[in-house]
């Protein structure tokens, strides 16, 4: 099994599909900044700084159940004053997929 995005698989009558998961907020977009580690000597090699992940099952009562998302903790924070709703439709997201 290879973890290529989007491929399908036949396994006898059922097919798989496999995605990669990017670590990205799925409703901020946040994701891993390109930056420097610079050494004593000043040197500089290149380093990815990654965004402060969470997996987090959210309340979403709309739905009047729970909703899995890997969130960031400044979208966790801002969950609690815009809501689940809210910040859903500002990033065009169906929350019936999850």
């Amino acid at each position: 099994m290879t973890q290529d995005v989007n491929k399908i698989e036949d396994r006898g009558q059922n097919k798989l599909e496999i995605q990669a998961m990017s670590r990205r907020c799925q409703l901020t977009g946040k994701k891993a900044n390109n930056a420097f580690a610079i050494s004593h000597s000043h040197r500089r090699t290149k380093r990815l700084q990654y965004a402060n992940l969470q997996s987090k099952r959210v309340w979403w009562p709309e739905g009047n159940r729970w909703v899995r998302l890997k969130l960031s903790t400044k979208a966790i924070k801002t969950l609690e004053t815009k809501g689940l709703q809210a910040m859903a439709k500002e990033a065009g997201i169906n929350l019936n997929h999850f």
